[in-house]
């Protein structure tokens, strides 16, 4: 194991002076220094990021070497492990913050751009002919008036007025009042009970009749009818105004043409130049990169029946799992790699504990 992490230093020593050598060996196209003032810098700190994580890595590398070995010939153990717990040992890369910088481009300064006179083409008027009056004459108007001529004068006329009837409804005494005799129906009503005819006497009210009958209700009389004037109406046309004279005035005339004037004049205008800056970003190390210890499942904690809750639970918190066969396959590790990422946990190729617990899975 030692000797596979030494030779992927090695080819990334390679890779850094290969980077190097291409870098040094790039032509720049293009005049602006800025723009080739970063690409430098940033190739730069790019450099010299891998130049430091190789270091520390080769540091990393010689302290296990050196570490003290236990009684049985093993190096160092995990600290504080319990029976039933499996560890392995990894490698936790050096963390980085990146700290930005303003730096200065260009100076500010001062051009002076000189603004050309413009020229277009105006219209102007030209007397054509002088203004002057003339008299003219003035028609009389006519207005046209109506007026109304009695024909018949107003007389009085008397009318007969007929009598007016009217019609009344009178209810008369047709049948009076009286009683008779009427055969009984109903054995209550029996007088003898040897024989079986029973006779009732019953009143039997009077009867009345209504008749219409035609009476006067106004009589006949007379009255007088005043027939009033009779008029028509006759049209006159009349004088409104006599006849008379004005003098009109008769405007100039003008004519328009064009003419070429100057619009605007020449003139300067003297445009200030910002300071140009520009962000150069840079990482610094936080922490070195170290060898820990880290808790995982493995076949002594490790049983099919946990690994089943354990893809149950990736299944119901949105990660397909694969197959819920108890066994850690592709699709459960991609699931699970999935879940870490999601979650900011440390991504691997082991199912450490601190992932099962952030599913929610009991360890034990």
């Amino acid at each position: 194991m030692k000797m596979n992490k030494l030779g992927a230093l090695a080819s990334l020593a390679v890779l850094l002076s290969v980077t190097a050598c291409s870098s040094s060996g790039s032509k720049v196209v293009g005049d602006d220094n800025g723009d080739m003032l970063r690409q430098l810098e940033a190739r730069q700190a790019a450099l010299s990021t891998q130049e430091a994580e190789l270091k520390a890595r080769e540091a990393a590398l010689a302290n296990r070497s050196t570490m003290p070995v236990s009684a049985g010939g093993n190096e160092m153990l995990p600290p504080n492990a319990k029976p039933g717990q499996c560890f392995t040992r990894l490698w936790v890369p050096p963390t980085y913050k990146t700290v930005s910088a303003r730096k200065l481009v260009s100076e500010g300064g001062e051009r002076i751009e000189v603004i050309p006179a413009k020229y277009g083409k105006v219209q102007k008027r030209v007397l054509v002919q002088e203004a002057s009056t003339k008299l003219v004459t003035v028609p009389a108007t006519y207005r046209t008036e109506t007026e109304q001529v009695m024909v018949r004068p107003a007389r009085t006329v008397t009318e007969t007025i007929p009598p007016v009837y009217e019609t009344v409804s009178e209810r008369i005494l047709e049948k009076a009042a009286h009683t008779t005799w009427k055969k009984g129906t109903g054995p209550i009503q029996r007088i003898d009970e040897s024989t079986g005819e029973i006779m009732c006497l019953v009143e039997v009210p009077a009867t009345y009749k209504t008749i219409q009958k035609r009476v006067l209700k106004t009589p006949a009389s007379t009255r007088n009818r005043t027939i009033p004037a009779e008029y028509r109406t006759v049209t006159k046309r009349v004088v409104a105004t006599e006849a008379t004279t004005k003098t009109i005035e008769i405007p100039a005339k003008y004519s328009t043409v064009t003419v070429t004037e100057e619009i605007t004049p020449a003139q300067e205008r003297r445009i200030a130049i910002p300071e140009k800056f520009t962000t150069v970003s840079s990482r610094e190390l936080v922490t070195d990169g170290r060898m820990d210890w880290r808790e995982i499942m493995c076949e002594t904690n490790t049983t099919p029946g946990r690994i089943m809750e354990i893809q149950k639970a990736l299944k119901s918190a949105g990660f397909n799992p694969g197959p819920i066969d108890g066994g850690m396959g592709p699709a459960t590790i991609k699931a699970v790699n999935a879940f870490q990422r999601s979650k900011g946990l440390p991504v691997d190729r082991y199912l450490n504990v601190q992932t099962v617990n952030a599913l929610g899975v009991n360890v034990k």
